[in-house]
């Protein structure tokens, strides 16, 4: 038999006895699945959330109307602004004592949105993780490094339970301290590294300035998540680390990381795990369902999901639904291309223009003028805030005022920002109104 390792190296198809029953079903047998586990979901989620019960009234359906899977086109969206709405728990759909665990994210609004999990909803997350690693390349007896940060943030804690329940061994490194990162992946020696992919390039970096040939680590597998990547990314990742790099995707409010991955055979888009989550994509002007191909939003349905289960979720993500290739049962998303809203991604941390503007209103000695630059420094992405001073500020001000912004964002949001103040009236303005981001990643 060849060794594991060599499998994952080469990039070979999951053997048939690591498969799940899932992942041998056919289209038509995981289509009645789905609908099964969808009028529950729909039956819970009335049952047990004010907010799905007033909207599906508002709508006029109930859960019954729901006899066809087409037919959940029926049924009204989950937005965001609803889990904010109904902060912190309103959306849970299990009394408090069964929720084992809580995540939460930054909102644009500076509340979190709040996800809750009960006992069957975290063995699930580990299964759909597991799944994910099995796809990438993983096996049993692996050691897995994790760069995902860990805490409320979903990424460490989920890739964490995932590799456990795959029968690997995790080393959970979380995010920072680059260079003895690199020292711990020379001597626990890990097959696989779950990381964002920018911060993968910051490693890659840091072995070659330590004099450290990237292409001779242990490494077999990147499975890289929590940003949108491009194939060029992914070509020079392989290329300076001799690894497979595989995307992930997953959103905090649908489960976590574990909601789609690509398959290290084929590595042609993102299988979604249909068996836990239903995918629709949506025309964002018009909320139509638009046909399998087509580009549009993505939503979610959880079919599976008890403490905090989500009808028609939309994700902002574009991208489109194609056919299953190495798990024919599954269709696939394509690599996101972009977002509908304005939420910037800045080295996998989601931020939005209102949360700096929160924190720029509350600093002293500054006008209510700032713009928010984007530029790339080496492979990494960077953000400036620049921002007006208030009339008659001097040095020593100005230079609170930035430590104090910087401090800010670091606080709330969790990422390294620099702060310029510049002159009263220097930033451009248009119809009295700054344009608050400024992307120069691409110039």
């Amino acid at each position: 038999m060849t060794p594991p390792t060599a499998a994952a190296r080469r990039g070979e198809p999951l053997p048939a006895h690591l498969l799940d029953d899932a992942e041998r079903m056919s289209r038509e047998e995981l289509r009645t699945l789905q609908l099964s586990r969808l009028r529950t979901t729909l039956r819970h989620a009335y049952d047990n959330v004010e907010l799905y019960r007033r909207k599906f009234d508002d709508a006029g359906v109930a859960p019954e109307d729901c006899r066809s899977l087409e037919d959940l086109a029926r049924f009204p969206f989950t937005t965001k602004a609803d889990l904010r709405d109904t902060y912190p728990f309103g959306m849970f759909a299990v009394p408090m004592d069964r929720i084992r665990r809580v995540h939460a994210s930054s909102g644009t609004t500076g509340r979190a949105t709040v996800v809750g999990y009960t006992d069957n909803d975290l063995s699930l997350w580990a299964d759909v993780v597991a799944r994910s690693i099995r796809a990438a390349g993983g096996r049993p007896g692996h050691k897995v490094h994790i760069s995902y940060g860990y805490g409320l943030f979903t990424g460490g804690l989920g890739a964490h339970y995932g590799a456990e329940r795959a029968g690997c061994t995790v080393v959970p490194a979380s995010g920072g301290m680059t260079a003895r990162q690199v020292q711990i992946i020379q001597d626990f020696k890990p097959e696989i590294i779950m990381v964002t992919p920018s911060y993968m390039l910051t490693l890659l970096d840091e072995f070659e300035k330590q004099g450290i040939d990237p292409r001779s680590t242990s490494l077999q597998v990147g499975i890289f998540g929590a940003e949108p990547w491009t194939e060029e990314m992914r070509r020079e990742i392989e290329e300076r680390m001799d690894i497979h790099a595989v995307d992930i995707y997953g959103l905090s409010e649908v489960i976590g990381p574990g909601v789609a991955q690509e398959c290290v055979e084929t590595k042609d888009g993102l299988h979604v795990w249909e068996d836990h989550f239903y995918p629709e994509i949506v025309d964002p002007l018009t909320d139509d369902v638009l046909p399998d191909g087509e580009d549009g939003e993505l939503a979610f349905t959880s079919l599976t999901k008890e403490g905090l289960p989500v009808i028609r979720y939309r994700t902002r993500d574009l991208t489109r639904l194609l056919p299953g290739t190495a798990r024919p049962a599954f269709r696939r998303i394509q690599k996101i291309t972009g977002r509908c809203d304005d939420m910037i991604i800045l080295r996998g941390v989601n931020i939005f223009p209102s949360q700096i503007e929160e924190i720029v209103l509350r600093a002293p000695g500054v006008a209510p003028h700032f713009q928010i630059q984007l530029t790339r420094r080496g492979r990494m992405d960077h953000m400036t805030i620049r921002v007006e001073a208030g009339p008659g500020v001097g040095k020593e001000q100005r230079e609170a005022a930035a430590r104090e912004i910087v401090q800010g964002v670091k606080d709330s949001i969790g990422v390294t920002v620099e702060v310029a103040i510049v002159e009263m009236e220097t930033l451009e303005r248009s119809l009295g109104k700054l344009r608050r981001v400024k992307d120069l990643r691409r110039q």
